[in-house]
């Protein structure tokens, strides 16, 4: 029988989200220059406040409360009317030295016998549904939003937007789990109070919000949906005359940000990860650095599972890795292939060649995946998983007026790299 899986995705604008690449952005400037420094920051964000928290151990010193207003400004919160603006808002910061009771268990007199930054598991996924072989409900989520996101940009075929929304897919699956439609679109879109009542009666308030909801769900339905289906045509046979829209279903948005809920770092991992498929170990990403594994073994575990699933091992699989404290070595890795195994392996024999293969020690971990580099404040918003690697240059500068300029490898857990190697191990 025929079953239906739902995934969502949240905003640049959305108020976790602003928490997010506030943290990374924070991460990215320490990184930059500093690249052992050993970072933890939360973010807090509600009407007009910004609070900064967190433990810091590093050689550099930066203003922290420009870093945050530029991440609100490019965001696209400048406005008053917003009550959240990236030139007047309030920042407090909280951020303090790190425990050296923790600091002692990560370093270590050889690099590579660095500990692990905290105990816990940490899940990667794979599956060959998508190009980009993540969850496709997950993935038509975030494309919904980025795209959204480019036409409140452009400001031109549709005005009113506004920086907080979401999205979510369900999709019909088949019996042997293969995506077959989609059968409804939910997307709340923050937009500003455009249509103005003749009058303060509820009459009159009620006719103006009528009036934007009708127009906000003909716009998304004849501008955006055609426009998703232009830039992503491998998804068009998806789309079907009985899609069920909610638009806006709870009425007008126009009270959104910060202003509206109170955002904070860490609140939006299913998001960032893999939309309810596959697991999670509970560990946030933004705001940590790479020395805790809660980020970059997850990075590590996506890294071997889109590798697997593209040579060939499995048509979906789930790696998952634990640590302790302090300690380098992992404590196990799990591999579960959902019975899609392409090889005449057990899941435990697959692990054991995943162990072989890789090594999951955090200093390796670091190495091979390039982590020491300012590369997150892009991981923060619309998914840390299933992105496109590239390279870039970025330019930082500090209170005093150094710059520094650094070309970094981008998303680099997304690469694959690991195929002939998968390949040559599992004789495919």
């Amino acid at each position: 029988m025929a079953y239906l899986f739902t995934s969502e995705s949240v905003s640049e604008g959305h108020p976790d989200k602003i928490a997010d690449q506030i943290s990374d952005a924070l991460i990215d400037n320490f990184l930059a220059f500093d690249p052992n420094s050993k970072v933890a920051c939360e973010t807090l964000v509600t009407t007009g406040q910004v609070i900064l928290a967190g433990e810091v151990k590093s050689k550099t010193y930066l203003d922290v409360q420009e870093i945050a207003r530029e991440v609100i400004r490019k965001i696209g919160y400048n406005k008053s009317e917003y009550m959240f603006d990236a030139n007047s808002c309030g920042i407090l910061s909280a951020i303090h030295e790190q425990s050296n009771d923790i600091n002692q268990g990560v370093d270590r007199s050889n690099p590579e016998d660095q500990g692990a930054g905290d105990q816990g598991m940490m899940f990667g996924y794979a599956t060959n549904e998508t190009e980009d072989y993540m969850p496709l409900a997950l993935d038509l989520s975030h494309k919904l939003l980025q795209e959204l996101a480019e036409l409140r940009r452009e400001n031109n075929e549709i005005t009113y937007l506004r920086p907080d929304a979401k999205s979510q897919v369900t999709l019909e699956y088949s019996d042997d789990n293969k995506p077959q439609l989609i059968k409804a679109i939910v997307i709340s879109t923050q937009h500003d109070d455009f249509v103005k009542p003749k009058s303060n009666s509820r009459a009159d308030k009620d006719a103006a919000n009528d009036e934007m909801l009708v127009k906000i769900n003909a716009d998304l339905k004849s501008i955006l949906i055609p426009r998703i289906k232009a830039k992503y045509p491998q998804y068009v046979h998806l789309f079907n005359d009985d899609i069920v829209y909610h638009i806006n279903p709870t009425g007008v948005f126009v009270i959104g940000g910060p202003h509206g809920d109170t955002g904070l770092t860490g609140r939006k991992i299913i998001v960032d990860t893999y939309g309810g498929k596959g697991a999670h170990g509970g560990g946030a990403f933004s705001g940590k650095d790479p020395s805790k594994v809660d980020r970059s073994a997850a990075y590590a575990t996506r890294h071997i599972a889109k590798n697997l699933v593209a040579a060939g091992v499995a048509d979906e699989i789930l790696v998952q890795v634990s640590y302790a404290i302090g300690v380098a070595k992992p404590m196990g890795i799990f591999v579960d292939t959902y019975g899609t195994a392409k090889v005449n392996m057990t899941n435990g024999e697959i692990a054991k060649k995943v162990e072989e293969l890789f090594d999951m020690r955090p200093y390796f971990i670091e190495q091979r995946l390039k982590l020491r580099n300012p590369i997150y404040s892009e991981t923060a918003a619309y998914g840390h998983m299933g992105r496109t690697p590239r390279t870039v240059t970025k330019e930082f500068t500090n209170p005093y007026g150094d710059t520094k300029t650094v070309t970094v490898d981008l998303f680099t857990w997304e690469q694959l790299d690991f195929v002939d190697k998968v390949k040559a191990a599992f004789n495919i």
